[in-house]
């Protein structure tokens, strides 16, 4: 390959979207607006997903995103005060697991999409 890539932006569905535009922002991603089907939700410049006005159960309910955290226990605190399950509907909170290349928790966001935030062991 003779270019560099600078970012991956996947596409993921919204069964609500402005549900589940409220519920990221409320994670701290900052938004841009494409248009009123479609926005950007990124954290440190690059990095970061679009979210769109369009759902099919099957895609969406099996879709998972994957975030690297520097301090899994800090991170949960921090989702736990955010009080996401009581605010959403379907939202849904699992705690901090261990594995064998580290641990994670889960959050399931308001359409069913998948949240793993993970610390890698070093």
């Amino acid at each position: 390959m003779n270019y560099k890539i600078d970012s991956i932006r996947p596409f993921i569905g919204a069964k609500d979207f402005e549900a589940s535009r409220a519920f990221y922002k409320e994670l701290d991603f900052t938004e841009v607006v494409i248009d009123e089907n479609l926005s950007f939700f990124g954290v440190e410049g690059q990095q970061g997903f679009y979210l769109q006005r369009y759902f099919v159960k099957e895609w969406v309910e099996n879709s998972m995103i994957i975030l690297s955290v520097d301090d899994i226990d800090e991170c949960w605190k921090n989702l736990i005060a955010k009080d996401l399950d009581s605010k959403y509907e379907r939202v849904k909170l699992i705690p901090i697991r261990a594995f064998e290349w580290g641990r994670e928790c889960f959050v399931h966001d308001p359409s069913g999409i998948l949240l793993h935030y993970c610390e890698f062991n070093k």
